[in-house]
C-alpha cells in the first residue's frame, strides 16, 4: 500500500503564501522608506523596517535590481488603483480636465520612487526599464483619451503623441514642482494648459 501524503499540498500552499506575504512586505518597507524621504535605502534598513533579517531579504531577492522589479511594479499597481477611464466621446475640454486630475494624483503618487530613481537609475538596468514601462503605459493612455485630435494630425500624429507623452510624464511634472517650485494646482494648470494648446493645434491644421 502506498503512503500518500495527503497534507502536502496544503504545507506547499501555505509556505508559498508567507514568502508572497515577506516578498510584499519587503516591498512595502523599501517604498515606506522612499516616501519618508530615504531615498537610497540600504539593504539593513530594509531588513529591518520588514522585520526580516537580511538573510531573508536576499532570499527572496537575489539583488537589488529585483527588488527595484518588485517594488516598480508595486507602484505601477498604486497608481492603476487611481485609474478611472475617460469617455473618449466627452468634449475636449472635459478630457483635458479628467486626464490631468488622474495625471496628477499618479504623479504625486510616483514623486518619492521617481527621485529614489534618478540617483541610481544610471547603474540600474531596471529602474531604466521600469521608466521606460511607465512612459509606455501613459502613451497608451493618451492615445486612448486623445485619439480623435490624434487622428487630426495627419502625418504629424506620432509628434503630437510624443509631445503629450513628455508633457505628462515625470519629468516635465517634475520640472514643474521641483525646479520651477509650483504647488500641486498651479503645476496641474499648467499641464492642462500645454495639452490643450498641443490638442487645439492639432485640430485647426487638421481642418486646414
Amino acid at each position: 500500500m502506498i503512503d500518500v501524503d495527503t497534507d502536502a499540498p496544503t504545507r506547499v500552499d501555505g509556505r508559498a503564501a508567507r514568502a508572497e506575504r515577506t516578498r510584499g512586505a519587503i516591498v512595502e518597507a523599501h517604498l515606506a522608506l522612499i516616501d519618508e524621504g530615504d531615498l537610497k535605502p540600504t539593504g539593513e534598513r530594509i531588513a529591518e523596517r520588514a522585520g526580516v533579517s537580511l538573510r531573508t531579504l536576499w532570499t527572496n531577492f537575489k539583488d537589488m535590481e529585483a527588488l527595484y522589479a518588485a517594488t516598480g511594479q508595486r507602484v505601477s499597481e498604486r497608481q492603476q488603483e487611481l485609474l478611472r477611464p475617460v469617455p473618449p466621446e466627452l468634449p475636449l475640454t472635459r478630457r483635458i480636465e479628467e486626464f490631468c486630475a488622474q495625471r496628477v494624483q499618479m504623479l504625486e503618487v510616483l514623486a518619492p520612487s521617481a527621485r529614489a530613481s534618478a540617483l541610481r537609475e544610471p547603474f540600474s538596468p531596471q529602474l531604466r526599464r521600469n521608466r521606460e514601462g511607465n512612459i509606455a503605459r501613459v502613451r497608451s493612455g493618451i492615445e486612448k483619451v486623445f485619439g480623435q485630435e490624434l487622428a487630426y494630425a495627419g502625418e504629424g500624429r506620432e509628434q503630437l503623441l510624443d509631445a503629450l507623452t513628455v508633457a505628462s510624464t515625470w519629468s516635465a511634472w517634475s520640472m514643474m514642482r521641483d525646479a520651477m517650485g509650483l504647488d500641486v494646482e498651479a503645476a496641474r494648470a499648467t499641464l492642462a494648459r500645454i495639452l490643450g494648446a498641443l490638442l487645439v493645434d492639432a485640430i485647426a491644421a487638421g481642418l486646414r
